[in-house]
């Protein structure tokens, strides 16, 4: 069952039935986002926790950090009612079969997605973490089978090991604490990075210039850190700190932000180079 219905989910759940898993429902708090994923995999949906089905042997739980924890523990409570009150079909599945094992509803592995969050998050017994570490955005198909992912469980890693290697050529354990700090890294290397871009192109725009002139670049510097250290590879006026260019290209920008943002990053590529030297 795969809890959420964004970028990760809709990527992810049909990643999984493509390597032979089967997915039984999606839940989503939209009925849009719920039915439209659930097409794509022939299964059923949900957008109320009550109608949430005991059937499944893996919770993935694909939210925002900020909902994650009441959400599971929503969802765990719910299943542990229907265990003790020993039923035996979902309100809104009842034309899926069982599965084989009996290791499912309040019994199943409950694992979430994100880089962040500590599984102890997750209140089931079971549990642990399959993190994706990818960019996902709806429009675009990503290369599940090149995307490192990372898994942590104190009862299940094998599993989801074997589950991880099914999806992606890079799949290996890792705990949390250096997960976190993983995830701190894409966030400096893709969230920021990306940021950089739309600020540039909205540069462009003033100019009157299309962002695809930049593509040349961006795909340059991205080949060049496969084969050099990224501080090896940086270019730029504020490799050499030389003022007079940087002076001149703050007064081009009209945002106050945006000139401490240049400023700000000019001084750390600088001082990170220094180190270097002395």
């Amino acid at each position: 069952t795969i809890i959420g219905a964004g970028n990760l989910a809709t990527h992810l759940a049909p990643a999984l039935q493509e390597a032979g898993h089967r997915i039984v429902q999606v839940f989503s708090r939209t009925e849009e986002s719920a039915s439209a994923l659930a097409s794509r995999l022939s299964c059923g949906w949900t957008t109320e926790v009550a109608q949430i089905t005991p059937r499944a042997e893996l919770y993935v739980f694909s939210v925002r950090d900020a909902v994650l924890e009441e959400l599971a523990r929503r969802v765990y409570d719910h299943l542990k009612s229907l265990s003790a009150a020993n039923t035996t079909s979902s309100p809104a599945n009842r034309d899926i079969p069982a599965p084989a094992t009996p290791a499912t509803g309040a019994d199943a592995l409950f694992i979430h997605t994100a880089g962040s969050m500590s599984m102890e998050v997750l209140p089931s017994p079971r549990r642990g973490v399959l993190y994706p570490m990818q960019t996902f955005s709806r429009s675009r198909a990503v290369r599940f089978r090149e995307s490192p992912i990372f898994v942590e469980s104190p009862t299940d890693e094998a599993l989801l090991l074997e589950l991880a290697t099914g999806l992606s050529e890079r799949a290996c354990a890792l705990d949390g604490e250096r997960r976190r700090l993983l995830h701190l890294a894409a966030v400096f290397a893709c969230n920021f990075v990306n940021h950089m871009y739309d600020l540039a192109d909205g540069i462009l725009t003033c100019a009157g210039l299309p962002f695809d002139v930049m593509l040349p670049l961006i795909d340059e510097t991205a080949r060049k850190v496969h084969q050099l250290r990224p501080r090896q590879a940086q270019t730029g006026p504020a490799v050499r700190y030389d003022r007079n260019v940087m002076e001149r290209q703050m007064e081009l920008l009209p945002d106050g932000q945006d000139r401490l943002i240049y400023e700000l990053l000019s001084k750390s590529i600088h001082d990170r180079l220094q180190l270097d030297k002395d």
